[in-house]
């Protein structure tokens, strides 16, 4: 009998160990699936940045468009399917910035949620490059829609951009709902505080003296936000040709209006503001960042590094 009770005693102790064994196994694994962070398929290097300040540490973001890439002739691949189609959350601009991403989201598959981080910003539209046919004008407009896309440039649209992605990840996850929250509510206010800075370092520089030459139309908010006037040889589009008619009406407004400085960009050739600098007699003021980030060792890593780099290089050659 008493050999019967110890063999009883000890199979119910193993059983207890084993129980509390699969307890622990399930605790990990539930643990595990927890910390699996939120995979985020962003179009392009500005929007991954915006969207992994506000998701931080709880979400993977991968972006479409890297640095210092140009996702006007962005070109989709199998693998950028591929991830789409593994997402929680795709996150667009909107306004016909990414023309690939309707075509690229239905090759993928992908049923869940595409939320576009510009809607509800104050818009502008799109102004007519110099020398282009209404006929033309109307095309384009059909295929890419009359809003110009770049909206990001005004900062105070940025707290929209926020806001829509904070909403948006929180629907995903809701369980991260308040870390999402306060993550936008902290990146607001230090984008609130750039904008402050901008305004009072371009009050500070006469009026006339603030017209700019860029490569392509993408400072339109900029302007509006900031009382900067850009003219440009391209339209919205990196991909336009301008003619030589075109080059030639901005080299003679140039000399007309007496404009100090032509700007690069990071994305686009620079051959064409060279020449137009050459013949015009207006130097180089810099390289603007306009649709895409740096890389991270460059000068505008982040979204407030590339405005704040923009506006301090925009400041400085035409406070000259």
């Amino acid at each position: 009998m008493r050999s019967v009770t110890t063999v009883k005693s000890v199979s119910i102790g193993l059983i207890h160990q084993l129980a509390r064994l699969a307890m622990l196994v399930l605790v990990c694994i539930s643990g595990n699936a927890a910390a699996e962070p939120l995979k985020v398929v962003a179009t392009f290097s500005i929007l991954g940045d915006l969207t992994q300040r506000v998701g931080g540490e709880r979400i993977e973001v991968l972006e479409l468009v890297g640095p210092e890439a140009d996702a006007h002739v962005y070109q989709p691949t199998p693998a950028d399917a591929k991830m789409i189609a593994q997402a929680g959350l795709v996150v667009v601009n909107g306004y016909g910035f990414e023309g690939w991403i309707d075509r690229l989201i239905k090759s993928s598959g992908y049923r869940g949620k595409v939320v576009t981080a510009g809607a509800g910003v104050r818009t502008l539209k799109r102004r007519q490059p110099p020398g282009e046919s209404q006929d033309n004008a109307q095309d384009r407009n059909s295929r890419n829609g009359e809003v110009d896309p770049h909206a990001w440039q005004d900062l105070s649209n940025a707290l929209r951009y926020v806001d829509n992605i904070a909403a948006a990840l929180s629907a995903a996850d809701p369980a991260g709902h308040e870390i999402y929250r306060a993550n936008a509510e902290k990146y607001k206010r230090e984008i609130v505080a750039l904008d402050e800075q901008i305004r009072t370092s371009f009050n500070a520089i006469p009026a006339e003296q603030r017209r700019a030459v860029t490569s392509h139309d993408a400072f339109g908010y900029f302007s509006r936000a900031y009382g900067i006037g850009f003219i440009s040889p391209v339209g919205i589009n990196t991909d336009a040709e301008p003619s030589a008619g075109d080059v030639g009406r901005i080299i003679r407004q140039i000399r007309r209006e007496r404009i100090r400085a032509v700007f690069m960009e990071s994305i686009s050739d620079p051959r064409l503001l060279k020449r137009i600098r050459q013949e015009s007699g207006a130097r180089i003021g810099g390289t603007l960042y306009s649709d895409s980030l740096s890389k991270a060792d460059g000068p505008a890593a982040t979204y407030l590094d590339l405005m704040r780099h923009n506006a301090r290089t925009l400041a400085t050659a035409l406070a000259q």
